[in-house]
């Protein structure tokens, strides 16, 4: 037997896998996060339900700060970019890092422009 064989699989480079309770807790977490964000846009949108005023300015930002969490966890956890290479990683999350910003961007222009022409 080979020295190579008697270390299990020979892609792990010494990364350690999440176990399967690791993926039950954040299949847990990530359905925490969905129940958050329904209840959000339910409050947000029924004015008979408490704290309504309060939630409802912000029930966007609310489901884009939620929505991206779980886009990490979803990234990071099932699509296993926490043990692959810093590469894939980089390359995987730059571009979106550079679209959110460049979405941030044209918000704020869009914004100035609305506010110029009236």
């Amino acid at each position: 037997m080979s020295a190579h064989a008697t270390h299990g699989h020979g892609d792990d480079h010494g990364h350690s896998h999440p176990t399967p309770r690791t993926y039950l807790g954040v299949g847990v977490i990530l359905f925490a996060l969905t129940a958050l964000e329904v209840l959000a846009y339910e409050v947000g949108h029924r004015p008979t339900w408490p704290l309504h005023g309060m939630v409802e300015p912000i029930v966007v930002p609310i489901l884009l700060i939620l929505s991206a969490f779980k886009f990490f966890l979803v990234a990071a956890f099932y699509m296993h970019l926490k043990q692959d290479s810093k590469l894939f990683s980089n390359l995987f999350v730059w571009p979106i890092v550079l679209a959110i910003a460049l979405a941030m961007a044209l918000v704020v222009l869009f914004n100035y422009w609305v506010k110029e022409t009236y």
